[in-house]
This record gives C-alpha cells, sequence and structure tokens, in this order.
C-alpha cells in the first residue's frame, strides 16, 4: 500500500514536469517580458488522466532502467513496473524523456512572423494624458484564471492548445499574464521559464507533500532537484530583483507627491544678442530665464489636467524703423517689429521672474476617436489641434525645439489664445484624417465692455490633418478672429499690443488706426520624412483684414525648414529655417494705402541656424543665429542678427 501511494505520487509528478516541457515548447519563439507579468495560481485543482511514453533520455553510471510500459496520470493509470539493474546496490537517478502518447492530430503548428512594429509618426503632439496600460475598454478582472477560455488570445486550433489547458485547468501553475492573454508566440526569457518552473515546482512538492506524508525519498525527487539547481542563479536573480522591486516601491510610496499627479518642468538659462547699425545703440548683450513648472493629473489614466507655472525675466530686443511706432505703444514705450524674436522670450504676463498660471486645461478622451479640450487660462490652438505639422522644430515654446517664435509653428496658430475650448476627431480608426476645431477668447474672465467668452477678441479654428504615411503628413487650416484696437493679431491672446511673430504693421495697423479688425485666415502645412535622418517641414498662410468703418488689407507668411535629428549622435538636432515672418501685402481704407502712410512691401527674410546638442537625458545646449533683412518689412531698415546661446534643463 505504502509502495502504491508513493509509486502514483512520483508518477503524478513525472507527469506534470511532462506538460510543463510540453507546455514550455510551445515558448520556445516567444519576446523577453518582465517576469513579475506571470501570473500564478496555487490554488489546488483536480488531476485528470494524462498519458505518456516514457524511455530513458539519459543513463547514469551505476545502474540501468528499462521502462516496462506507457505511464499514466489519472484514475485509470495502469500498473507501471521498472527494472533498475543495480551494479553497486545503489539506486541512481535517471533523467527520462516523457511525451504524450495521445496527440490531437487536427492540431498542427503553423509559422508565425512577428508583426512589423510601425515607425512613430514624425509628427509633434502636445502634452498628453498618461497612458492607459491597458489599451482595451474593458476593465481587467483581477480574479484567478481558472480555464483556458479564459485567455483571450488562445484558441482550440492552436496546436499547443491541449498542453496549455493541462496546465491551466489541471494544475494551475502557468496561466499567463494578468491582462488575461498567453502570447504564446512571442519569445520566452529564461527569467520567466525560471519563474514558471518554480510555480510548477511547488505544485509538484504540494501534490507529493499530499499523497506520501513523510514517505517520500530524497532520491526520489533528485530529477526535480537538478531542474531547480539548473536554474537556482535565475531564481536568485530574480528574488533579488524582486526584493529590490519591493523596497523602491515602499520608498515611492511612503515620499510620494501624488498617486494621480506627476510633477514636469523646464528650466532655460539663456544668452543673447543683437547686432545691426540700428540696433547696437538700443541693446546689450543679456542673460536671460524662463522657468516652467507643470502638474499633470490623471484621474482615469487616459484624461490630463494641465497646471502650469513659470517665471521670467524675458524682455524683446527694441527695434525702432517703422511710422507706425508712435501710435502702437506697450506699457507706454514704442513698439517695433518682433522679426527673429526667441521662443525661450516668450511669456504671457511679467518679465521680471514673478510667478504666473501659465497653463490651466483639461484633456479627456470620449471614445477611441474623439478628444475634448478645455482651458480655463493660457489656452493654445496648438494645444488640441491634433499636430501643427512642423516635427522636430515644434516644441510648444520649450528649450528643445527651434530657436525662434517663428520657425517653431506656423503664425496662424499664434492668432488668438486664452480661454475656451475644442476637441479632435479622428474620422477613420487609423486616424489617417482628423479634425480639429475650437474657440478661445483673450478676455473671457471680463464682463465688462468689449470683453467676455463671446463680445471680446476671440479666434475660432478649424483643421483638417491628413496622415497617409508615417512619412507623410499634410494639415488645413481656417482661422476666424476678432481684434480690438490695442490687440494685436498674432498675439496668442496676450493683450496689449503684445505680438510674438511679424512686422509691426501685420499686427498692429487697426490699432494705429484705432479700430478693431476682423480677421479669416488660411493656411496650409506640410512635412515630408525624406530619410530618418532628414525631415522637411514647411507651411505658408495668408490672412484677410477686415476693419471695422470700412477697409480691408492682406498679410502674408510662409517658411520652409529641415530638421536633421540625431545630428553627429543620438539625441541632437540641426535644423535650418528660410522664411517671410507676417508682414502687410496690401491696404485699402479710409482712402489710404501703404504709401499713404509711410509703409513698404519689401520682402523681409528670416534665415535661421541652430543645432541642439544634448549632453545628457536632462541637459541640452543650443547655439543658433537668426538673420533678417529688411526689418518692418522696409529694404531701407538696417539688417540685423540675433545671436543666443540657450541651455535647457528638463526634468
Amino acid at each position: 500500500m505504502t509502495f502504491q501511494v508513493m509509486r502514483n505520487s512520483l508518477v503524478a509528478a513525472s507527469g506534470l514536469l511532462g506538460v510543463l516541457l510540453l507546455g514550455s515548447s510551445a515558448w520556445a519563439s516567444t519576446p523577453k517580458t518582465s517576469a513579475k507579468d506571470l501570473q500564478i495560481q496555487t490554488a489546488s485543482p483536480t488531476i485528470k488522466s494524462v498519458v505518456f511514453a516514457a524511455k530513458p533520455a539519459a543513463q547514469f553510471a551505476g545502474s540501468v532502467v528499462t521502462p516496462q510500459s506507457n505511464l499514466a496520470i489519472g484514475d485509470m493509470a495502469p500498473k507501471v513496473s521498472l527494472q533498475t539493474q543495480s551494479f553497486k546496490n545503489t539506486v541512481t537517478p535517471i533523467a527520462w524523456r516523457l511525451k504524450p502518447v495521445k496527440v490531437i492530430a487536427d492540431y498542427q503548428p503553423s509559422p508565425y512572423t512577428p508583426p512589423t512594429k510601425p515607425a512613430a509618426k514624425p509628427v509633434s503632439q502636445p502634452a498628453k494624458p498618461v497612458e492607459n496600460p491597458n489599451p482595451s475598454d474593458e476593465p481587467i478582472s483581477s480574479g484567478p484564471i481558472t480555464s483556458v477560455s479564459q485567455l483571450s488570445d488562445v484558441r482550440p486550433t492552436d496546436w499547443a492548445f491541449q498542453a496549455l489547458q493541462s496546465l491551466v485547468e489541471r494544475y494551475g501553475c502557468i496561466v499567463g499574464y494578468p491582462d488575461r492573454t498567453y502570447r504564446g508566440n512571442r519569445a520566452l526569457s529564461r527569467y520567466e521559464f525560471a519563474a514558471g518552473l518554480n510555480a510548477c515546482m511547488e505544485r509538484i512538492n504540494e501534490l507529493i507533500a499530499a499523497g506520501t506524508a513523510d514517505l517520500v525519498k530524497k532520491e526520489d525527487l533528485l530529477v526535480v532537484q537538478k531542474l531547480q539547481e539548473e536554474f537556482a542563479a535565475e531564481l536568485a536573480t530574480l528574488r533579488g530583483r524582486v526584493d529590490a522591486l519591493d523596497a523602491r516601491v515602499a520608498t515611492i510610496e511612503k515620499q510620494q507627491f501624488s498617486t494621480t499627479t506627476k510633477l514636469v518642468g523646464e528650466a532655460i538659462f539663456a544668452i543673447n544678442d543683437i547686432f545691426g547699425n540700428q540696433v547696437d545703440s538700443l541693446n546689450n548683450t543679456v542673460f536671460q530665464d524662463r522657468v516652467r513648472l507643470g502638474l499633470q493629473t490623471s484621474f482615469t489614466g487616459k484624461d490630463v489636467l494641465n497646471t502650469r507655472l513659470a517665471a521670467s525675466n524675458a524682455s524683446a530686443f527694441f527695434v525702432v524703423g517703422d511710422p507706425l511706432s508712435p501710435f502702437v505703444l506697450t506699457n507706454g514705450q514704442r513698439r517695433g517689429t518682433v522679426e527673429g524674436s526667441l521662443a525661450s522670450g516668450i511669456s504671457s504676463q511679467t518679465s521680471n521672474n514673478q510667478i504666473f498660471l501659465d497653463r490651466l486645461d483639461y484633456t479627456f478622451p470620449v471614445g477611441k476617436r474623439l478628444k475634448f479640450y478645455i482651458a480655463a487660462a493660457g489656452g493654445k490652438s496648438q494645444y488640441y489641434v491634433s499636430s501643427t505639422v512642423n516635427p522636430l522644430f515644434e516644441n510648444f515654446d520649450g528649450g528643445n525645439g527651434s530657436i525662434s517664435a517663428f520657425s517653431q509653428e506656423s503664425p496662424i496658430y499664434r492668432i488668438g489664445g486664452g480661454a475656451g475650448t475644442g476637441f479632435s476627431f479622428a474620422l477613420d480608426d487609423k486616424q489617417t484624417f482628423v479634425f480639429s476645431a475650437g474657440y478661445l477668447a483673450s478676455n473671457a474672465n471680463i464682463p465688462s465692455g468689449s470683453n467676455g467668452l463671446f463680445n471680446g477678441d476671440f479666434a475660432a479654428l478649424g483643421q483638417l490633418t491628413i496622415s497617409p504615411s508615417d512619412r507623410f503628413q499634410l494639415g488645413l487650416t481656417y482661422v476666424r478672429g476678432y481684434h480690438t484696437s490695442g490687440n494685436s493679431i498674432f498675439s496668442l491672446g496676450f493683450g496689449n499690443n503684445n505680438f510674438v511673430t511679424g512686422t509691426l504693421p501685420a499686427n498692429a495697423f487697426h490699432t494705429a488706426l484705432g479700430v478693431s479688425a476682423v480677421t479669416n485666415s488660411y493656411g496650409a502645412e506640410v512635412s515630408f520624412k525624406l530619410s530618418p535622418k532628414l525631415v522637411i517641414n514647411g507651411f505658408g498662410g495668408y490672412t484677410d483684414l477686415d476693419f471695422s468703418g470700412g477697409g480691408n488689407g492682406e498679410i502674408w507668411y510662409y517658411g520652409l525648414g529641415l530638421a536633421f535629428p540625431d545630428l553627429f549622435k543620438k539625441g541632437n538636432l540641426g535644423g535650418i529655417f528660410v522664411g517671410v515672418e507676417p508682414y502687410l501685402g496690401s491696404v485699402n481704407t479710409r482712402g489710404l494705402n501703404l504709401n499713404n502712410v509711410g509703409l513698404q512691401n519689401d520682402t523681409s527674410l528670416h534665415v535661421e541656424g541652430f543645432y541642439k546638442f544634448q549632453l545628457t537625458d536632462n541637459i541640452s545646449i543650443t547655439p543658433g543665429v537668426i538673420w533678417i533683412t529688411a526689418p518692418d518689412q522696409n529694404s531701407n531698415n538696417d539688417d540685423y542678427v540675433v545671436l543666443t546661446l540657450r541651455t535647457t534643463f528638463s526634468f
């Protein structure tokens, strides 16, 4: 009786090991995944009959074993007799190779070709919500898996289905990953195999202990022990990694700021100067800074609440030489062109390092195609459109893209800003066609006068973004804006005649007249990835001006850029950009035209070159130069050159 119990336990152990080895062969072509993702069940299953053919796989010195019959596990197991010839009256271990006798002939292995991972589109995106690690909309159940049918990617026609069914339903020692997938066609790492083997070995020990109590001999488990010893190093490494991870998680839980919020930040140090006959006496070499600290909060894993504080001491260089300057004032001072203005110098409220709320908006998805955007402060159209179609150069006026405000994105996105809402809707599952639209008001919080959400300055945008491949992208954009006297056109909604790109006549001719203006702007943006090391970007735009009281005008702008990612070193970026910033091409109001008011229509050319050198993952240094010809669209004005040395700290 005692021998019979021990025999049945050993047979059960050998059978389970055979199922494990058969199941592991189905893993031979799978990718490495962290062993911590394996889901192990310890519930005691019911053992049913599985038949294996046994033959010695190896012979150890001192004995020879001859199998007498097939081994069987289950209620109908036939008796097994093993003949052992001992040379020295000692029992030595025999390594057995087990294979199933009963195999369903219809299940045949099929070749598998891993899918090709699509390359990332060269499209810059605004700050996005924290991605959900589970791409499916269905919640992941935390309960144990007790049936192979609960694994979403396993089908009865899979060639290893029977072996997997035995592991899951009969033994419950390897049941896949927490998202209820088995990933049978992906490569198995040694760590994963060690984790799974250890779980099954523990299950074998439980079965043997339950069936034989203290009657099990050490020699009976020698084969199992050899497997455990073979993977001892991997198991020890795995234990060490888990222990270290536990310690780190404990530290994070004690010191974390929030379970839903992460801090992102950027600090820019910049040494800037401007050179030219007309500007030398008006400007000095400056050392300026700008800091942004953002809190990104996600409540569902797919949404994001952006709360950003900023401080800056940057002031624009002063360029005089336009007949409109005496009539267009900023903080009581005459205003000049901002052609060649630096992206790092864009600040909406202060220039003396006072802290202010720079951005407060919330983005959330509705289904898989629709995404909504609500801005309470600092809203910009580039935050909700699917793309500004200017990859690598675009960094949302940050310190890791191109150096000028003009080259970072088309001026059409600079029209208006403030508070409002927007959305982006994909017309197809592949997001080949995406439509974006939104409305932003500059002074939505002020109830009096020509202000408020609908009675003051605003910008309403609509854009269709077309992405037929990961190499090509096209954007078609329309913006309708309203601008009261004293609020410039390409201003991001800052007010007080502040603007960030273009000539003075293009931005504030209506202010010089003391009237409001309605604008209808049309733009096209294109990007083409010629190679992994070269991307070409371009944009063009036209703005039609209508003055209150009668009259109209035309504003034009266009540019072309070449981006060289990973130039000389991975992470670096080189760039060249040539274009014409917004200029007033013509005007006709009150019997006046450009000549009547002393304005010219000369081409003011913007030529820019920069090289971002990535010192570390968090620190970059970017020297750059901008050359402006015929400033303020007047060839009588001397050219000038802007130099910058920008250091960016990102965290």
